[in-house]
C-alpha cells in the first residue's frame, strides 16, 4: 500500500514537471522574420535559390568573411556583420 501511494506521489510530481512549466520539451520550428529583424547582421545578398546562395557563401568563405545565411519572409538572405559590408560586397563583385 506504501508503495503504491509512493508511485502515484511519483506520477503527480512527473505530469506537473511535464506540463506545469509552460515550456515545451520539444523545439518549435524556426520562424522566418523580415530581413531587418536578424540584429546587427546586414544582407549583402538575395540568392535566387539554394545553389546560388552556396555560391555566394563559397566567395564570402574564401574571401574569409563569416556570414549568415538565413531564410527570411523575403527569401535567402546573406547577411554579415556592418563592418565586413564593404569587403563582402567586393568579394561577391557587386561593387
Amino acid at each position: 500500500m506504501l508503495i503504491s501511494f509512493a508511485v502515484v506521489g511519483l506520477l503527480i510530481l512527473l505530469l506537473r514537471w511535464t506540463y506545469g512549466s509552460g515550456k515545451s520539451l520539444v523545439a518549435r520550428p524556426p520562424r522566418s522574420g523580415r530581413p531587418e529583424e536578424y540584429g546587427l547582421l546586414v544582407p549583402v545578398a538575395a540568392p535566387e535559390d539554394p545553389a546560388e546562395a552556396r555560391r555566394l557563401a563559397a566567395l564570402l568563405r574564401s574571401a574569409g568573411l563569416r556570414y549568415t545565411l538565413a531564410r527570411t519572409s523575403d527569401g535567402l538572405r546573406l547577411m554579415v556583420w556592418p563592418a565586413d559590408v564593404p569587403a563582402a560586397r567586393k568579394a561577391l563583385h557587386l561593387e
